[in-house]
C-alpha cells in the first residue's frame, strides 16, 4: 500500500513538473540597448528558443539615459524582469549589494571567462560574480569615407593632423566636421573625455594611480584632455548645444557630417542607416610614435533578478549566454560589441574588425570613472559629463574643471582626502 502510494506520488510529481514545463516560461530582459531590439527579436532570441523549447524570451529595453532610474524603480516595485542587463562595475555592484542580483560564481559556465572579463561584475574581493560577461566596446572615431575622398583627406594619426582635417572640412563647408551635441551630456564624457583621455594618462597606469590616490584630477595628464575638448566646439556645427544623441546619429548617417566621435556600439545602427562607406580611426596621439591607448571597455553583462519566479529557466538562459554559440551569434549580430568569452570569435563586419584590430596596436584600458570612483557623492562619472560639456562650450577653464572634480572626489574618497 505504501509502495503504491509512493508510486502515485512520484507520478503526480512528474505530471506537475512536466505540466510546468509544458506551459512556456517567459523570461523578460531589462536593458538600456533599445537600438538592439530588432536584432534580439530576429536573431538572438530565435537561436535560444530553437534549442530550448519551453522557454520564451522577451527583450524590453528602456532609453539609455533613463535605464538606471527605470530599473531601480521596477526593482523596488517588484516589477522588474527576470534578467537584468548589467552595466559594468559600480552601478551593478550596487544592485548586487542591495540584494537585487544573484551570485552566479558557482555556475560552471562562468569558467568560460577570464578574470579580467569577470572583474567588471564582481565584488571587490572577487568572491561573488553577479553578471555573465557579454561584451566590451571600443572607443574611437567613425568617418565618412566618401567625404574624406571627396576632400582629399587622410586619416589622422596625431592631434595636429586631426585638427587639420577638421579645419579643412569646415573650410569646405559641405559637411559638419564632427557630429556630436552636448544636450544629453554623457556623449561629451564618453565619446570625448574618455575617448581621447587615455593617451594622456597612459591608460591603466593613470587610471589605477588615480584610484590609489597617487595621481589627482588636477594633474596635467587629467586636465589636458579638457584643453583638447575645448578646441572641439567650432567643429561641432551650429546649435550643437541643443543637439541630442539621436540628432547626432542622424546627422552622420544622413551624410551631413564627416566625422562621428564614437563607440563601436554604433556600428549596427550605422550599417543599417548610412548609404556611404565608413571607416574608423583611433584617438590620435599627441606626437607621432607615441604609444596609443584605447578605451576597450567591459561594457555589458547580464544577471538574474533575485526576485524572479523562474530561477532555473533564467540560469539556463545565462548558461547559454556564456556559451561559444552565443558569443558567435552576438559578436556578429551586434558588430561592435566584442564578446568576452575565452572562445575566439571570427568577426564578419569590416568596421568591427577595424576597431578590434587596434588591440594589436595599442594598450587597452577602461573608462576612468567606472570603477570605485563614482560610488560617492558627488558622483565622479556624472560630474565628468558636466565638466566635459563645460570644456567644449568654454564655460570654465580646464584647470578649474579639474579642481572642481578633485575637490568633489576628496570630500568622500579616502585616498584623495
Amino acid at each position: 500500500m505504501t509502495r503504491k502510494f509512493l508510486s502515485l506520488a512520484m507520478v503526480s510529481t512528474a505530471l506537475i513538473t512536466s505540466s510546468a514545463y509544458a506551459e512556456d516560461v517567459t523570461l523578460t530582459i531589462e536593458s538600456w540597448r533599445n537600438d538592439d531590439l530588432t536584432l534580439w527579436q530576429e536573431k538572438i532570441i530565435p537561436a535560444f528558443e530553437a534549442s530550448h523549447p519551453g522557454i520564451k524570451v522577451k527583450f524590453t529595453p528602456s532609453a539609455p539615459t533613463e535605464y538606471n532610474a527605470v530599473l531601480n524603480s521596477k526593482l523596488d516595485a517588484g516589477s522588474a524582469g527576470d534578467l537584468i542587463t548589467c552595466r559594468p562595475f559600480d552601478a551593478s555592484l550596487a544592485l548586487f549589494d542591495a540584494g537585487h542580483l544573484v551570485d552566479l560564481a558557482d555556475m560552471e559556465a562562468m569558467s568560460n571567462f577570464s578574470d579580467v572579463a569577470k572583474s567588471a561584475w564582481q565584488s571587490d574581493d572577487g568572491s561573488a560574480s553577479f553578471c555573465v560577461p557579454m561584451a566590451s566596446v571600443i572607443h574611437g572615431f567613425i568617418y565618412n569615407k566618401d567625404a574624406f575622398n571627396e576632400l582629399g583627406l587622410s586619416v589622422p594619426a596625431t592631434e595636429e593632423e586631426f585638427f587639420a582635417v577638421l579645419e579643412k572640412i569646415k573650410e569646405d563647408g559641405n559637411y559638419i566636421p564632427m557630429a556630436m551635441g552636448t544636450n544629453d551630456q554623457w556623449e561629451a564624457a564618453t565619446m570625448g573625455y574618455n575617448n581621447i583621455g587615455p593617451n594622456y594618462w597612459k591608460g591603466e597606469e593613470g587610471r589605477n594611480a588615480l584610484i590609489k590616490g597617487e595621481q589627482k584630477l588636477t594633474d596635467p595628464q587629467w586636465v589636458a584632455p579638457y584643453e583638447t575638448l575645448a578646441k572641439w566646439g567650432p567643429y561641432l556645427g551650429d546649435g550643437y548645444e541643443a543637439q541630442t544623441y539621436p540628432d547626432s546619429q542622424n546627422l552622420f548617417t544622413l551624410g551631413r557630417a564627416a566625422v562621428y566621435p564614437a563607440g563601436s556600439w554604433e556600428i549596427s545602427g550605422f550599417n543599417a542607416q548610412a548609404d556611404f562607406e565608413m571607416g574608423a580611426f583611433k584617438a590620435p596621439v599627441q606626437s607621432a610614435g607615441d604609444t596609443c591607448y584605447i578605451s576597450d571597455h567591459t561594457d555589458i553583462g547580464i544577471g538574474m533578478n533575485a526576485a524572479t519566479e523562474h530561477p532555473e529557466a533564467a540560469k539556463t538562459f545565462l548558461a547559454w549566454v556564456a556559451s561559444p554559440e552565443f558569443a558567435s551569434i552576438f559578436g556578429n549580430a551586434l558588430p561592435g560589441f566584442f564578446p568576452l568569452s575565452k572562445t575566439p570569435v571570427e568577426l564578419e563586419d569590416p568596421l568591427a574588425k577595424e576597431f578590434v584590430g587596434w588591440r594589436e596596436e595599442c594598450e587597452s584600458t577602461i573608462r576612468s570613472t567606472y570603477q570605485i570612483l563614482s560610488r560617492g557623492t558627488p558622483n565622479l562619472e556624472n560630474e565628468t559629463w558636466g565638466a566635459s560639456v563645460a570644456a567644449i562650450k568654454g564655460a570654465e577653464t580646464p584647470e578649474a574643471l579639474g579642481k572642481k572634480l578633485q575637490d568633489g572626489l576628496a570630500t568622500w574618497y579616502e585616498p584623495h582626502k
